[in-house]
């Protein structure tokens, strides 16, 4: 399947990618500068491309799609790794500038990946969406205001999707039916997800701050290997769900 990973620059991503393209993916990883998504698509693997695109402006994924179904077709799965962190010490200091970085981060360019590719995804055998969000939104708290309510709109968007899929995977139902084939017996084909930290951790990190036990953060290769398990469950079962892989 031809699998895109966006925010692919970071440890999350190469190692998502990596493990995607040892499960026999076809990969294109996405970052915003040039240098650090060739270096993280070559540590990813032999065969995995890294593209370069400002996934704030939807004009700019529109040209990624064509790009990628020029170079391979349909997008069968994106895997949505892109947000980033502020903090506060509570609600009054909540900034502006803050807010504008986690709206943009978080929210603008998963609603931009979504439309692009959503037909994509709904018309693939194994179309899967997912994003990452954090165990902060089930307890949000004064000094992440921003950040819990910037991740908990993206994981509102993300289940709207689920439902979009649902929809989409009924019809296809209903036309193989009307037919004369096998309807889809698991609920349906497309699944969007969402994969629930509370941090994550590379042995880089590790390396650098031995000081520190990184308290229930979730390694990169766990998330790693959660993504490449979303192939593997039918996705009647899986559209929807909010999965927590916190320890």
């Amino acid at each position: 399947m031809n699998v895109l990973v966006t925010g692919g620059s970071g440890p999350s991503g190469i190692a998502v990618a990596r493990a995607l393209h040892a499960a026999g993916h076809r990969v294109f990883t996405v970052g915003s500068d040039q240098a650090r998504i060739d270096a993280a698509a070559e540590k990813a693997g032999d065969g995995v491309t890294g593209l370069v695109c400002d996934l704030s402006r939807l004009d700019d994924v529109r040209q990624l799609g064509k790009d990628v179904s020029a170079a391979a077709g349909t997008v069968d799965a994106v895997i949505h790794l892109v947000g980033g962190w502020r903090g506060a010490t509570g609600i009054a200091d909540q900034t502006d500038e803050d807010w504008d970085f986690l709206e943009r981060g978080a929210i603008t360019t998963l609603r931009n990946v979504s439309r692009i590719f959503f037909d994509d995804i709904a018309a693939s055998r194994y179309g899967r969406f997912a994003m990452v969000s954090s165990t902060a939104v089930a307890k949000p708290a004064a000094a992440t205001a921003s950040y819990v309510a910037a991740k908990a709109a993206a994981e509102a968007w993300t289940m709207a999707m689920a439902d979009g899929f649902r929809r989409a995977n009924a019809a296809a139902g209903d036309d193989t039916a009307a037919n004369g084939t096998a309807g889809n017996t698991d609920g349906g084909e497309a699944a969007a997800v969402v994969l629930v930290v509370k941090a994550l951790v590379d042995d880089e990190m590790r390396r650098n701050h031995p000081e520190r036990k990184f308290p229930g953060a979730t390694d990169v290769e766990d998330l790693a290997r959660a993504v490449v398990g979303l192939f593997d469950t039918p996705a009647g079962g899986l559209n929807g769900s909010r999965l927590v892989l916190a320890p």
